[in-house]
Parts: C-alpha cells; structure tokens; sequence
C-alpha cells in the first residue's frame, strides 16, 4: 500500500488545475489559429458573361499578413502556366487590401476562351541600374526579377495563394470586333469581324434598321502560331485569334444610309450597326486623322499600353456622330495596336475601337510596330529597322485588315504581308497610303505605284491630295531626324510630291503634333510663293502611345531647347490628339484637335489648286503659316545658336546623293555637343 505524504493531494489538485487549464489555453489558440489562417479565397462573378467588354467581379478574402506587393493575375486560357498571365492588378490599388479582403471590377474580352484568376504573394524589389539583378527589400536576399519591356519588374508567381473558378462567355463565336472598310468598288463597303471556330457566315444589310433584305456570305481566314517570326508572339505572347471574316457590301446607293448585322451559323446575330456609304459625287470630304493609338486595358502587361486612347477615341465618336448622315472615312497611320507580339492586345484593340469602325471606314497603313522583326526582306545597311513588331512581322496587320488593292511582299516564310500600298478617293479627296516599312526606292514596286497614282489624279474630281505614311518626312524630333531613314525618305518622295502638287503630307512615329509650312528643300516657302504648289508636312501620331518627351531645356544648356523649333515648324504640341480634314471643292480644312479638352488647338486652310489659279482666293487674316487663334505655342521657337545650326544643316543638307550624308554629320556633331551622342542605329523602339 501506498501512502501519500501529507499536503500531496493538494498538490495534485493544483497539477490537474493547471493542467486543465493548458489544455484549455491550448485549445483556445489552436481555435484561435486555425481562424486566422483561413485559405483565401478568390471568387469572380458572373460565372457566365454575355457579350464582349461585359464586367467581372473580383472578391477576395484571407489573405493572411497581406502584402502591398500581393498582386492578382489574369489567364486565359485557363490552363496557362502561372509566368504566362495576359496582365495582372497590384492588389494594394484596393483601399481594403490591408484587411486582406476586397473587390474590384473589371471589363473582359471575349477572346473565345474561358478566364480564370490566380492571387500571388509578391515580393518587394529594388533594381540595380545595370542589370534584371534585384534586392528583396525584406531580407536583402539578392534574386534575379524578370522585367517588362520597359524595364519595370515583373510580379513574382513562386507563391501561388489562391485561383478563382473559371470565367466563360456564353458565346464563343459572337461575331467581334466589327470593323469596316472601303474597297476599289464604289458602291460597296466591307465588313470585318472574328468568331472562334470557322463557322459559315454572313452580312444582312439594308436602307431601314428593320428592313435588312440583303444578305451576302463572308469568307474567313485565320493564321497560326508558326505563322509569327520570332518571340515574344511566337511564345508566351501567342493566344489563337480565332477566324476573321470578311463580307462585301454591294449595290450602295451614293450616300445612303445603311443598317446591317453580322452572324455566325452558331453564334447569332450581332448588334445592329448603321453607316453612310461612299460618295463620289459629293463635293464634300471628312475625315477623322491619327497615328500612333494603340489600346487600353485595366491591367498591367509586359509592355506598356496606351490609357490616353480612351479619350482619343471619345472625341472620335463626337465628331462622328456630329458629322452625322455625310460620308466620311477615319485614317490611322501606322502603329496601330501596340501590340508587339501580345496577341490579346489585337482583340482589346479591336474591341476598343469597335463603336467607331463599325460606323466609318476603318484605313490603315502599317507601322514600324506593326512589321518591322530582324529578318525583315528590305532592310539596307542605312536602316533603322529593328524588333519593334515583337516578332509579329506584320502578320496579324495583313490578316486582320483587308484594304483596297492587291499590294503584297513575301516576308521568306510567314504569309505575305499585304495592305502596303493602295489611294481611294473621298468626296473631293485623293488619299494615298504607303508603307514606309517596306522598299519604297526607285525601282520598286511601291515607288512605280506612288508615282504613277500622283501623276495620273484627276484634280478636277479631286482638287486635293493627301499622302498618308508612318515614318516623317519632317520632324524636330532630333532622334527620328538624325535617322537615314528619315532622309531617305525626303530624298525619295519630295521631289515627286512638288512635281505632282501633293496637297498635304501626314505621318505619325513621332507622338505629338506638329505642322509644318510648305516646303522645298527644307525652305519655308511664303504664301506668295508657295501657291498650293508645295505640300504641307504634318506629323499627327500623337493618337495615344505615350514617350513622347516634353520639350523642356537641355540639362546643363538652359538657353537650348531639347527639341529646338525652327522656322519651318510653324506648330507644333506635345498633347495627344487628332486631327479633322473638312474639304469642299474650293478649300480644305484641317483641324488639330487636343485630348484634354475636345477643342481645335490648331487649323489650316488650304485653297484648291482653281481656286488659287482664277484669282479668287484671299488669303485669311490668320495665314497658314501662323498658329490659329493667336494662342501661344505650346513650345516656342527658340533664338539660340542651336536652333540656327539646326536650320542651317537642314536647309544646306537635305539635298540628293551624297549632300544628304554629309550634313548628318555635321548635325550629329552638334547633338553630340550637347550631350547626344548617336550610335550606329536611331532607331527608337519607344517611337
């Protein structure tokens, strides 16, 4: 028998107490833990979207310590890896993200393909000046941190935390991203859209919303993968563009008001859309000009896209619907997407611009981001042509437009790249587009059809010309003036659009506005002498891509302007934009209208080649060589002696044959003065 000692069963009575109450301080933290961490969640609404651009919820919650650099993904297809997202959203742009919960909404694309959404743990970094190395704020650990093609980090995907249900649409072949085109006919108007699958097609059309009695099939095309000419578009920038289909309407009535809707076998009817076809006998022309757009998403990508073609966009629409029951044509003049081998970037663009284009004629001429790629086929030592396309080499351009003509060159391997070249005429307008991109020498086919379409314009049906490229002629942009390229295009084409009158030259690449007075040789010709013989230059690719520096002082040189303003600039700003072109028989109009308020900043008023030679023409108090409205320049011109070598070299270099060359240098000597130093290449894939 065992004996307790005396005071023991107090002692055990203690032990069990406490025991006990371990056991329940124990079960309270275990309670206590297991709430606190949760799984988070992530859940997105509606399950099922309805038509293209419809919202999606985002809802989040538990995310346990969340951090500012906790970031959301967006995938589609579904089964994409974690590193090959379309875009993703910093979630700490949520006020709650600090509670570890919240929400957001976001518009998606229909990209004939179901969505999900993956919540990562991100990770702070700091970037070294001189490498894709980076230091995790957190520890100082050193990593390496993939970069976008600006140079900013990329999110991290090694902690994956939460991934929502998938995100369908309820139909995949939804006719999309509707867009119209002139064509060589004039009584007809083409018609564009895209579906999933190759599903039969067709365009109903007709003079009332509820009286569509003319229906026509459309054929459809598509191209793939192997198609692209290097990364990113033939990697992790690829996603299947569907079917692109295409539908001629025909026996249009000279400007008529039209209704009509495109279908697919399996997906339906499309809204119903209206437009004003061509007409040649109107003795009036409008038309909506920009370069230089892109698209806007609600998510950061791996490159940077352009948020300002919203507004753009939203004074285009004004405009149209202000132009109302007249014809009228929008032109956009090279870099058209930005998309540089993100191939969702093509259908945001199209969706984005769909409310206009599938109202107007839609005209396009390919830029240097819509084709230029390392193996391009004319590509001379001089040349400043690059990677801009991201390896698309103008393939998804050619598939996704049909312009009028039958302009095409062979790439070696992809598809060949057609819409290069082609005129139509608007009302009392003869528009030209060419390709700065491709051979556009003497000797080459673009040339013998530039040449031969100014000589041969009829200017009694059309007393004015425009000619439409990407690349400048004329520019004081020092980076796109100091390229060969530039000059060579000035050497090419000036003397042929003196001897054939061409009314106005407009170009993008450089993103800002920017008129120029008529000009020989790089000589601002006075109205006196001038009379409509001369063109005006005019860069308009201020449409929305963004890099285009302000015109501040030279660091170091206070009396230097970056972008000097010579006499022959005669305006010029750098806000975004575009411009109207209003023409009659006697005189055309163009207009620079700015984003920022809607309103015309700069006009032009340019008589008719008639109109100057019976006499009749008074030339207006503002003449075109001043800026409208006595407004201030935006960056004026300046006196000092950089300026006056700027104009000096220009009006001593840009001559033919070796003049051009020599003068290059000279104006190289003096960028280099001042801190700019030029390598063996301007190119700027920034342009």
């Amino acid at each position: 028998m065992c004996f307790l000692p005396p005071g023991s069963l107090v002692i055990m009575e203690l032990h069990v107490i406490l025991l006990l109450q371990v056991c329940l301080a124990c079960e309270s933290f275990v309670h206590r833990h297991s709430v606190g961490a949760a799984a988070p969640s992530l859940d997105a609404r509606p399950s099922t979207l309805k038509y293209s651009g419809d919202n999606v919820t985002i809802a989040w919650k538990d995310i346990d310590s969340p951090s500012k650099d906790d970031w959301l993904g967006i995938y589609s297809p579904p089964t994409s890896a974690n590193d090959q997202y379309i875009g993703f959203i910093i979630l700490s742009t949520c006020p709650t993200w600090s509670r570890g919960a919240g929400s957001m909404k976001i518009p998606l694309v229909n990209m004939r393909g179901p969505y999900n959404f993956r919540i990562f743990r991100g990770i702070s970094v700091t970037l070294n000046a001189t490498s894709s190395r980076n230091v995790n704020r957190s520890n100082n650990r050193s990593t390496t941190t993939a970069l976008d093609k600006e140079g900013n980090p990329l999110p991290d995907v090694s902690t994956l935390l939460a991934i929502s249900q998938d995100i369908h649409f309820s139909n995949y072949n939804e006719p999309t991203q509707i867009h119209l085109a002139l064509t060589s006919n004039e009584t007809a108007v083409r018609v564009m859209f895209v579906t999933k699958d190759p599903v039969r097609s067709k365009v109903r059309f007709g003079s009332g919303e509820d009286n569509l009695e003319t229906t026509v099939e459309a054929n459809f095309v598509t191209y793939s993968q192997i198609d692209m000419c290097d990364e990113p578009a033939s990697s992790v920038g690829w996603r299947d563009p569907g079917y692109i289909h295409d539908a001629v309407m025909e026996g249009l009535i000279y400007g008529g008001r039209y209704y009509y809707q495109a279908r697919s076998n399996v997906g339906g009817w499309s809204t119903t859309y209206t437009f004003i076809s061509p007409n040649p006998r109107n003795e009036e022309t409008n038309a909506l000009l920009f370069g230089d757009m892109g698209t806007s998403v609600p998510y950061s990508t791996y490159h940077y896209t352009q948020s300002e073609s919203k507004n753009t966009l939203k004074w285009l629409k004004r405009d149209l619907e202000e132009i109302g029951a007249r014809p009228s044509i929008i032109a956009h003049i090279g870099d058209i997407s930005y998309a540089r081998g993100y191939s969702w970037l093509w259908d945001s663009f199209f969706t984005q611009i769909q409310p206009i284009a599938a109202t107007a004629p839609y005209h396009v001429c390919m830029g240097n981001h819509d084709y230029d790629w390392p193996g391009q086929p004319f590509k001379p030592s001089w040349s400043s042509y690059g990677t801009d396309s991201g390896g698309e080499c103008g393939v998804p351009y050619s598939m996704r437009f049909i312009m009028p003509g039958s302009s095409s060159s062979s790439t070696g391997s992809s598809p060949d790249i057609k819409n290069l070249y082609y005129s139509i005429n608007v009302g009392v307008v003869h528009f030209l587009f060419y390709s700065t991109e491709t051979n556009f020498l003497p000797g080459s086919d673009q040339y013998a059809f530039i040449a031969n379409d100014l000589r041969t314009v009829d200017r009694i049906k059309t007393p004015f010309v425009v000619l439409l490229g990407h690349r400048p002629l004329y520019t004081t942009d020092y980076r796109a003036f100091l390229d060969i390229t530039t000059q060579k295009l000035v050497q090419t084409f000036e003397p042929l659009l003196i001897e054939t009158k061409v009314t106005v030259a407009f170009c993008g690449h450089v993103h800002k506005y920017e008129r120029m007075c008529p000009l020989q040789n790089s000589t601002c010709m006075n109205p006196s002498k001038a009379h409509g013989e001369l063109p005006v230059y005019m860069v308009i690719g201020m449409g929305g891509h963004s890099h285009q520096p302000i015109d501040i002082p030279m660091e170091g040189h206070p009396e230097a302007s970056r972008f000097p303003q010579p006499g022959w600039s005669t305006f010029r700003t750098f806000e975004w934009g575009y411009v109207r072109l209003r023409a009659t028989k006697n005189f055309m109009t163009v207009s620079y209208v700015g984003n920022h308020d809607g309103k015309v900043h700069d006009r032009i008023e340019i008589p008719s080649p008639e109109e100057i030679k019976a006499g009749s023409y008074v030339e207006p108090q503002q003449s075109i060589f001043d800026t409208a409205f006595k407004e201030p320049l935006p960056c004026g011109r300046t006196g000092s002696t950089l300026s006056f070598l700027f104009v000096y070299a220009l009006g001593c270099g840009l001559g033919v044959g070796g003049a051009v060359f020599k003068v290059r240098r000279e104006q190289m000597k003096q960028w280099q003065l001042l801190g700019y130093a030029e390598g063996t290449s301007t190119s700027d894939s920034r342009l």
